[in-house]
């Protein structure tokens, strides 16, 4: 991972976050990497990330792929404005 590559730093993060859940069933973990994503991270991270992998997820574990649907871009939060 290359200090500059804002994807990769991106991945790099959401993979240690489906690190720690991959202990739970895979039921249990797709969505608590969501809301964990949704809840930590800002909404410009969240348009970015989703940005990087909507269309094309292979580069992530398997589980942060399966928890894209889950996370919210800003539009989705329902505090802010559209």
């Amino acid at each position: 991972m290359s200090a500059t590559d804002p994807k990769a730093k991106l991945a790099h993060m959401a993979g240690q976050i489906a690190d720690f859940f991959k202990s739970y069933p895979d039921d249990k973990a797709i969505p608590a990497i969501a809301e964990h994503i949704n809840q930590f991270w800002g909404w410009r991270m969240r348009e970015d990330f989703l940005a990087a992998f909507r269309d094309d997820p292979s580069a992530l574990p398997p589980l942060v792929a399966a928890a894209l649907g889950g996370i919210k871009g800003r539009r989705q939060d329902a505090d802010l404005p559209a």
